[in-house]
């Protein structure tokens, strides 16, 4: 990846969230994610607005749910649901960072032959969720302590959903936790599947494609289908929180 990460620091912490996510090289990530599906945002968070989001996790009054992913068969560990209005950090980045991905997003469709097109702002595209009866937000915050994991799964709540999601790792590799790696499949016609494990680091976003993504193939463009989870914990505890654009029915 080449975003301009010597400008990319822990002085984001107070910078407002549209503000931090312009200081990306975005034509690179969207390289990225189109030759890869996944693209690393190194440093989207301070290390104490990491805290200060893992901190919420007890706090029901900033959720509406409570997920223990072993009764579903989800894999192990558990997840809460943010509630309407969201915290204004998790807002802000929600806003911020959909009209960067919507290009990539209207030419995977449209290489893929997918007569959808998202607006270029989030709140018309929240509007198309709401009026489709997908009203639940779906903003989570993830917890993970030794032998939990995600099993690999995609991130679809209802008919209408953006191809493209990010997850936040808020908690210290090798000092919080131990384990634990974001990892990508991809599933390709007639072929056997790709992994993609993500190196990250605290404060650093992951923006991976939450079910298709084109391929250019020799016959022209053919579709892959990915899937996501989260390798066993060996150690610590690990907090993830995830920004989902569409709404859940």
């Amino acid at each position: 990846m080449k975003s301009n990460t010597s400008t990319i620091t822990t002085a984001f912490a107070g910078v407002p969230a549209e503000v931090r996510v312009a200081a990306y090289d975005w034509p690179a990530l969207a390289q990225e994610l189109d030759g890869f599906g996944c693209a690393v945002l190194p440093k989207l968070l301070s290390p104490a607005e990491c805290r200060t989001i893992s901190g919420l996790y007890p706090e029901e009054e900033h959720f509406r749910s409570h997920v223990h992913m072993a009764r579903h068969g989800f894999g192990k560990g558990e997840y809460r649901y943010f509630k309407y209005p969201l915290p204004d950090l998790l807002d802000g980045l929600r806003t911020a960072l959909y009209p960067r991905l919507v290009n990539v997003a209207n030419e995977w469709a449209e290489r893929m032959g997918i007569d959808e097109r998202y607006p270029l702002e989030h709140a018309s595209f929240l509007k198309q969720c709401h009026d489709a009866g997908q009203v639940r937000p779906t903003p989570l915050l993830l917890r993970y302590v030794p032998g939990d994991y995600n099993c690999l799964h995609q991130d679809l709540y209802g008919d209408l959903f953006f191809p493209i999601q990010v997850a936040i790792l808020l908690s210290e590799p090798g000092a919080d936790f131990t384990g634990g790696e974001f990892v990508l499949t991809e599933q390709r016609p007639r072929m056997q599947s790709r992994v993609e494990v993500v190196p990250l680091r605290q404060g650093d976003a992951v923006a991976f494609a939450v079910h298709n993504r084109p391929v250019r193939g020799t016959k022209g463009n053919y579709r892959v289908n990915l899937r996501h989870g989260v390798s066993r914990l060996r150690s610590g505890m690990r907090h993830t929180v995830g920004i989902i654009f569409h709404d859940a029915k």
